[in-house]
């Protein structure tokens, strides 16, 4: 017996894959525009801020490699 003969009850709609596949590259690249913009802000903490904005996601990067 095929599902339309079961009185319409088809296939279920499917739940977006979105945030599950683009969360991480999403969150990555944010990171990096946040320490590349902190990199042109100033000097001081502003320079500490880069580092670790642009740090983390160059380790994330290094640690999939490897």
């Amino acid at each position: 017996m095929d599902r339309a003969a079961q009185g319409g009850q088809g296939m279920k709609p499917r739940q977006s894959n979105f945030w599950k596949v683009f969360a991480l590259p999403l969150g990555i690249g944010l990171l990096s525009a946040a320490g590349l913009f902190a990199a042109l802000l100033g000097d001081g903490w502003w320079d500490s801020l880069s580092w670790i904005g642009l740090g983390i996601p160059a380790a994330i990067a290094v640690y999939k490699l490897l």
